[in-house]
């Protein structure tokens, strides 16, 4: 089992480009080396009325043995509606794939 540990820790809101989404990979409740992963990706569904779901390419954190990758929002246009969003990690090593808990998150408005 893998779950989802740690993401963006402030406020986020439409339109934000900067923010990082971080997972962190876990089997009950020990850190997974995700240093030999061929794909790592983070999927977000919006709070749209079609529950629009991005699937995001995800990048290791660090050197990937304490378990960590994100992905950091680069466009406005990324954050497009405001609303509860979910996000779930998932990670295909040689000797599998997993994917995390799901995790919600607010988007708001700005003024």
């Amino acid at each position: 089992n893998s779950k989802v540990i740690k993401m963006a820790e402030n406020e986020i809101h439409l339109a934000d480009v900067g923010t990082i989404f971080e997972v962190t990979i876990m089997d009950d409740l020990a850190v997974v080396d995700i240093s030999s992963a061929t794909l790592m990706e983070i999927i977000f569904t919006k709070s749209d009325a079609a529950k629009t779901k991005v699937v995001n390419t995800a990048v290791l954190t660090t050197d990937g043995t304490d378990g960590k990758m994100q992905y950091i929002i680069l466009i406005a246009s990324e954050l497009d509606v405001t609303g509860n969003w979910k996000l779930q990690g998932r990670v295909t090593l040689p000797t599998g794939t997993w994917s995390t808990e799901i995790t919600k998150f607010k988007v708001y408005k700005n003024l």
